[in-house]
């Protein structure tokens, strides 16, 4: 049996910080595996790219990544590059599993009562195909919103180095998720960005009506997981014990990013 702390380590991609909140329920759920977390931050934000651009230089910066860390499995936690991109990494990497994250609307669908959702993500996101055909797929029997967000990933990234965030901020973001009709009111918000849930406090404390907030990040956890059991028996070089780390591909990580990496258990490499 192969000792996990032993084994090869988890990869952890983001644009940000976001990813973060995923990391948090995969060392719950897997306390002795050892994590690399990669913050693409030279490229943050990912709406602000041509997708041909970004599907470009996300596939190239894997093949680094595979080649430097030769991890068990990558999750890719982030809507926007796996909506864009987790088939061609797929393709492009064929021996190496790759758990990515899509807007949870299929449980969404199943839990509303009032039959109104709305799923609050990023533009990239809102305007991709993928997120349309989950909605045709799950939610046919539901009123589904489209809420794309300019501002929330950054005021998370924010609020997760600086300890405060722009509360009017946030309510402005999140009041387009909000919906009334005959009777009924919107009773489910997904929170389609792994930024989000960094602000859900927040959300909640400026929402009109209490909704329940969707997080992805266990069942993304539990995912990478199951898949684990495949990947065992082909075993690379480990980390050092103790050693999860966290790359940033601006190599320049600032103090208040330094702290926050070390509030989640990661040296910055």
């Amino acid at each position: 049996m192969t000792n996990p702390s032993s084994a090869r380590p988890i990869l952890m991609f983001d644009s940000g910080i976001g990813g973060l909140t995923v990391l948090r329920e995969a060392r719950v759920l897997m306390p002795d595996r050892r994590f690399i977390y990669v913050a693409d931050d030279a490229a943050f934000p990912f709406g602000g790219w041509e997708e041909p651009a970004l599907r470009t230089h996300i596939l190239e910066l894997f093949a680094r990544l595979l080649d430097r860390f030769s991890p068990a499995i990558s999750v890719i936690a982030c809507n926007t590059a796996s909506t864009l991109v987790i088939d061609a990494l797929r393709e492009r990497f064929p021996g190496h599993p790759f758990v990515g994250t899509v807007p949870a609307i299929k449980p969404a669908a199943e839990r509303t009562r009032s039959g109104l959702v709305s799923v609050l993500a990023t533009p990239g996101t809102v305007k991709r195909q993928y997120t349309r055909d989950l909605i045709s797929k799950w939610a046919q029997k539901c009123h589904v919103r489209l809420v794309g967000s300019d501002r929330l990933a950054g005021l998370a990234e924010a609020y997760m180095r600086d300890g405060f965030v722009d509360e009017e901020a946030v309510r402005a973001e999140i009041a387009p998720c909000f919906v009334e009709h005959d009777g009924l009111r919107t009773d489910i918000v997904v929170l389609a960005c792994t930024h989000y849930p960094f602000l859900a406090n927040r959300m909640r404390k400026t929402a009109p009506w209490p909704v329940d907030w969707l997080d992805p990040a266990e069942a993304i956890a539990r995912r990478a997981l199951s898949l684990l059991a495949d990947t065992e028996t082909d075993r690379g070089e480990a980390l050092p014990e103790g050693a999860d780390l966290a790359v940033f591909t601006s190599n320049s990580a600032n103090f208040p990013t330094r702290r926050l990496m070390q509030g989640f258990g990661l040296a910055i490499s």
